[in-house]
């Protein structure tokens, strides 16, 4: 069973950049779909950012397209969020999420495994 935890977080001027990593232990890291979703206060869980386990298919929310960028090193079981040009409305907790599957998946109910999650705020 993959283990995942976050890091990164924190807090950020409109306009900033951020770079989330997620740290897998404990399973086979290479043959798992892994994606990034966040969750604001009082709000559902939503998809931000997926990639295919050789890194070659990458999905993203209409919300961060230009702007984030997924990316993955098995070496060293390690998966990416790069977030530039943040805006206040990218302020949430932001998990990582593994699916074992080979199609990407952009809903949070196909992936079962998840890390705490991070936060990032982005101040007006």
């Amino acid at each position: 069973q993959v283990q995942l935890i976050e890091s990164g977080g924190g807090f950020v001027q409109t306009g900033g950049s951020l770079r989330l990593s997620c740290a897998a232990s404990g399973g086979h890291f290479r043959t798992i779909v892994m994606g990034w979703f966040r969750q604001a206060p009082g709000k559902e869980r939503e998809f931000v950012a997926a990639i295919s386990w050789t890194g070659g298919t990458t999905y993203y929310a209409d919300s961060v397209k230009g702007r984030f960028t997924i990316s993955r090193d098995n070496a060293k079981n390690r998966v990416y969020l790069q977030m530039n040009s943040l805006k206040p409305e990218d302020t949430a907790v932001y998990y990582c999420a593994g699916r074992r599957a080979t199609r990407v998946a952009t809903t949070p109910q196909e992936y079962d495994t998840w890390g705490p999650g991070t936060p990032v705020t982005v101040s007006s």
